[in-house]
């Protein structure tokens, strides 16, 4: 079996500037699956291998995270990126939690979900926190 890719610097958790922050955040929301195999937690991202470079970028984002893949059946070409273990306790959970209320119903009912089948905490408050979607006259901008 193909061992995944992964980094090989310090696994000190994503040091992402702002704008990293955002992006890698939005990555999850749009892409990301929050769930576990029964035993542990785990994020994951599954896309098309022409976003091999993102899928490397987000395995330098998050030391530990691993790439699996390419991948080549069901006609279907793709990578799968998980984030488990301490890295996801100690590095991606805070981060989740931490920006929770900024997130769709949705996204939050996942990640809600994922805590409360896998014993994560979750800061009190955050799970009713609802940031207003910015409006103009009234209006929700899309």
């Amino acid at each position: 079996m193909k061992q995944p890719y992964r980094y090989r610097g310090p696994v000190t958790g994503p040091t992402l500037d702002s704008f990293s922050r955002g992006f890698f955040l939005g990555i999850l929301v749009g892409e990301g699956h929050f769930g576990g195999d029964g035993r542990q937690p785990q994020v994951t991202v599954r896309m098309h291998t022409r976003h091999r470079a993102l899928f490397y970028w987000l395995v330098t984002a998050v030391p530990g995270s691993k790439l699996y893949g390419p991948y080549h059946h069901g006609g279907r070409d793709y990578y799968h990126w998980t984030v488990r273990g301490r890295t996801l306790r100690e590095h991606l959970w805070p981060l989740l939690v931490e920006h929770l209320g900024f997130f769709d119903d949705h996204v939050r009912q996942r990640i809600t979900t994922m805590a409360i089948r896998y014993g994560l905490p979750l800061e009190e408050g955050r799970l009713t926190q609802q940031e207003e979607p910015p409006t103009q006259n009234g209006t929700a901008v899309r």
